[in-house]
């Protein structure tokens, strides 16, 4: 069956960004990367994708936009509260065994995962002795996820999750309000490193105890999850954690009996 104009353009450009900005989408899920991709089309102004793999070739300012359009999730501070409940109840009484902590936050987005992690470790006495990586392809979105600055409109939001979550403090605490934003407080920050990693590209950089990367692997085809998994698994230590997102799964993956389920509901796994 002969591919239609759309699909041929897709597969160019995606060829065109990799060999251009070393970006590599080859690999992602074709329906939802074309989706966002006609979704750019039509943002920036262009009839086609051809057109906009011309304007993204010549103009590094609107590949930086195409980034934004297919890399931008929806994000909220302790989502799906279920999988921060189960991390203070499964899985930070063994974090609690080490004497030093590494943690990796793999997608962090504009932040609101590193947000709600740093306080979880903090309410739980353990964000003094930890080292959070969080990264992202998104050098904009590592930028935000730096500033804490976010809309006042998504904090009832935010704190309604906070509280679902088991949080044992007041969500305000943890922030301060002007001119209808929020900014979170800096030193949540003072133990976590921002980097540009790349999922379909890098390679592993840390022995980490603990890695979080939700709702990122349901971008990418089967291929690509098991590049991923497979650095999670060389970067984690012996028995260390690793959470997926509420619709992702390890199952059929290559990596399904390399790991065993210590909250399958909630998607948290250990290194066997």
């Amino acid at each position: 069956m002969p591919h239609s104009n759309a699909d041929i353009e897709l597969r160019l450009l995606t060829e065109a960004v990799y060999a251009k900005y070393s970006h590599d989408f080859r690999e992602y899920s074709g329906a939802s990367l074309k989706r966002r991709v006609l979704q750019a089309v039509g943002r920036l102004g262009c009839d086609t994708i051809s057109q906009l793999q011309s304007r993204v070739l010549h103009d590094p300012g609107v590949f930086q936009q195409l980034l934004e359009i297919l890399t931008i999730p929806f994000s909220e501070m302790f989502r799906d509260p279920a999988y921060w409940l189960a991390l203070r109840r499964d899985v930070v009484p063994l974090l609690r065994t080490y004497p030093s902590l590494k943690v990796w936050i793999a997608g962090c987005s504009t932040g609101e995962e590193v947000f709600s992690l740093a306080i979880l470790l903090h309410e739980e006495g353990l964000l003094e002795r930890a080292l959070v990586y969080a990264t992202d392809i998104n050098p904009a979105a590592l930028e935000k996820a730096s500033m804490g600055i976010y809309p006042v409109s998504v904090v009832r939001g935010h704190t309604a999750n906070y509280q679902a979550a088991g949080g044992t403090g007041a969500f305000s605490d943890y922030y301060s309000a002007a001119y209808n934003a929020v900014r979170f407080d800096p030193a949540l920050l003072r133990h976590v490193t921002f980097a540009d990693h790349s999922l379909a590209t890098d390679t592993v950089f840390s022995e980490t105890h603990l890695i979080s990367c939700r709702n990122v692997l349901i971008y990418f085809n089967r291929n690509l999850q098991d590049r991923a998994l497979g650095l999670f698994h060389d970067s984690l230590c012996h028995r260390g954690f690793l959470g997926i997102g509420s619709k992702e799964s390890l199952d059929f993956s290559s990596y399904a009996g390399k790991f065993e389920a210590v909250a399958r509901r909630e998607r948290i796994f250990r290194k066997r």
